[in-house]
C-alpha cells in the first residue's frame, strides 16, 4: 500500500545523541509494523553487530549495516536495493544524527545523516525531554536545515514525566512547526540487558519475543503510527543521491569483499557471533557455502571446508569452557595444518596462546599465533581503521586496502610474529603494523567491512 514503484516508503530513527531510546523505538516500530502485516526491511547505520540481530528478531528479515566511511557507495546501494522486496524501510541511526569522524572515508564521514541523504528518507528524531520542556524545541530547531539533503520530518518524545510535561514540550514544537508524533512516558519495566560491548546478544536474551511485543504495544499506545506512515511515503527524487537512481543490476553487481573460500567453516554461538550480515549475504551470492558449527558445543570445523573464519564475539566470557573443549581445540589445530584460518577480534584471541579472563584466570587457547591477551585490566580500543595487507591471505592480495573498525576491551600481553597489516585510523594517522600471521593462520583485532579500490 505504501510502496511506490521501486522505491519503498520508510523512515530513519535518529536522535541528538546516544542513550535517548533509538533502539527501543526502532524495535517497537519494527514489531508493530510486522504485526500490521508489513514486510519491513531494517538497516543499522555504522559498525554495530548487536542491534541488527535484534532488528531481525523483531521483524523477521536480516538487517544490514550501512556505513559511509567504511563501506563503498556501491556496496551500500546494493544492500539498499534489498529493500525493494519490502514495503517499508526502518533505518536506525548511530549516536547523534550528524556525528561522524573528522575526515571523509568512502563517501562520507560515517554520520547517519550521510545515509539519510543517500536514501532520501525522512528522519524521525527521538528526543529525550527529561529535565526540559519548550527548550527541547529550541535545540531540535538546529537540526532542521543543518544539512539541506536531510529532511527532519517529526519528533517523538521520550521519558515524559506527566501530561503537563508533554503539553509544555508540545507547545515549543508548535512554535517551530515540527510535528510531534508521540510521547513515551518514563518506563523502568521495559529494558534490554547490557554488557561491556552493548546490549546482550539477541540469541542470549531471555523472553525476547515477549519483550519485543511489549515494545510494540508501547509504540502503538503512545505513537501515531498512521501519521508516521504518512510522512514516510516516498517523496520526489531530490538531487542524484537517492535509492531509486541506481539500477538494481548495477548496484548488486558490486562485491569487493570476495568470499575467503568456497566452503567456509564459521562458528555461530554465544562466543562467536560478530559477523556482518552483508558479508554473509555477498559471500552466498558469490557462490560460497557457509558451514556453521559451535565451539561451545565442542564441535570442530567440518573437514569438507576449505577455510575457517573465527569471528568476534564474547570468548572471554566462555574462556574456561573453550579451553576444556578438546574436540574443538584438536579439530581446529588439525584443520589449520592444511587449510587457511583467519580470526577477527574474539576469534583472534582464541587463535593465541592464552586468554586471561576478568578474574585474572589464564586459559590456554589454540596456540596457533604468538598472542596472549587479557581482560584482567581492560582498555577500550575503538575507531575506524584502514588496513593495508602486507602479504596475500584469505582477505585479499598484498597491497589491497580494507576498511573496517576496531572495538574491544582486551589488552595485549604478548604479540609476536609476522605482521598482517599496516594500519591507519580515520584521520590518516599511522597506527603501525597490526595482526599476525603464521603460515596459513592469520588474525587481528580488525573487523573488515569493505574493500577499497
Amino acid at each position: 500500500m505504501f510502496a511506490f514503484g521501486s522505491k519503498p516508503a520508510g523512515v530513519m530513527i535518529a536522535a541528538p545523541r546516544s542513550g535517548t531510546g533509538k533502539t527501543t523505538l526502532t524495535l517497537g516500530l519494527l514489531r508493530a509494523l510486522k504485526r500490521r502485516g508489513f514486510a519491513v526491511q531494517p538497516f543499522k547505520c555504522g559498525p554495530d553487530y548487536i542491534d541488527p540481530a535484534f532488528h531481525e528478531a523483531a521483524c523477521g528479515r536480516p538487517s544490514y549495516n550501512l556505513d559511509s566511511w567504511a563501506m563503498c557507495r556501491e556496496t551500500a546501494l546494493a544492500l539498499l536495493n534489498e529493500a525493494r522486496q519490502a514495503e517499508f524501510i526502518v533505518i536506525e541511526a548511530l549516536m547523534g544524527l550528524f556525528d561522524g569522524v573528522a575526515a571523509a572515508g568512502a563517501w562520507g564521514n560515517g554520520a547517519s545523516s550521510d545515509v539519510a541523504a543517500l536514501t532520501g528518507l525522512p528522519v524521525l528524531l527521538m528526543i529525550d525531554i527529561s529535565a526540559q520542556a519548550q527548550t527541547a524545541a529550541a535545540v531540535t530547531r538546529g537540526f532542521v536545515g543543518f544539512d539541506p539533503n536531510v529532511e527532519i520530518a517529526g519528533v517523538v518524545f521520550n521519558r515524559v514525566a506527566s501530561p503537563r510535561h508533554e503539553r509544555l514540550a508540545r507547545a515549543g514544537f508548535e512554535r517551530i512547526g515540527l510535528p510531534v508524533l508521540g510521547a513515551i512516558p518514563r518506563r523502568d519495566d521495559i529494558s534490554l540487558p547490557e554488557r561491556h560491548l552493548g546490549l546482550v546478544q539477541a540469541s542470549e536474551t531471555l523472553r525476547l519475543s515477549e519483550c519485543l511485543d511489549a515494545l510494540a504495544d508501547l509504540v502503538e499506545a503512545h505513537i501515531d503510527v498512521g501519521h508516521l506512515l504518512e510522512i514516510a511515503a516516498p517523496q520526489p527524487v531530490r538531487q542524484e543521491r537517492t535509492l531509486g537512481d541506481v539500477p538494481l543490476t548495477e548496484a548488486s553487481s558490486k562485491c569487493r569483499m570476495k568470499p575467503p573460500g568456497q566452503r567456509i567453516a564459521l562458528p555461530q554461538d554465544a562466543a562467536f557471533s560478530f559477523i556482518y550480515p552483508h558479508l554473509l549475504k555477498m559471500w552466498r551470492e558469490a557462490g560460497a557455502e557457509i558451514l556453521p558449527f559451535s565451539p561451545l558445543a565442542d564441535e570442530a570445523p567440518a573437514s569438507t571446508a576449505d577455510v575457517l573464519c573465527l569471528p568476534g564475539g564474547y570468548p572471554e566470557l566462555h574462556a574456561g569452557r573453550l579451553a576444556s573443549n578438546q574436540i574443538f581445540l584438536q579439530g581446529t589445530r588439525a584443520f589449520a595444518a592444511n587449510n587457511p584460518v583467519h580470526g577477527e577480534c574474539g576469534g583472534y584471541m582464541v587463535l593465541g596462546q592464552t586468554l586471561t579472563d576478568a578474574n585474572g584466570e589464564h586459559h590456554a587457547m589454540l596456540g596457533l599465533l604468538g598472542l596472549e591477551t587479557s581482560f584482567a585490566s581492560r582498555k577500550l580500543h575503538l575507531g575506524y581503521r584502514k588496513a593495508k595487507l602486507l602479504s596475500d591471505c584469505v582477505l585479499g592480495d598484498a597491497g589491497e586496502v580494507i576498511a573496517g573498525h576496531e572495538f574491544h576491551y582486551a589488552t595485549i600481553a604478548r604479540e609476536e610474529g609476522e605482521k598482517l597489516f599496516d594500519v591507519t585510523d580515520a584521520e590518516g594517522t599511522e597506527k603501525g603494523s597490526a595482526g599476525l600471521r603464521c603460515g596459513k593462520v592469520t588474525g587481528s583485532f580488525f573487523h573488515a567491512i569493505d574493500k577499497w579500490e
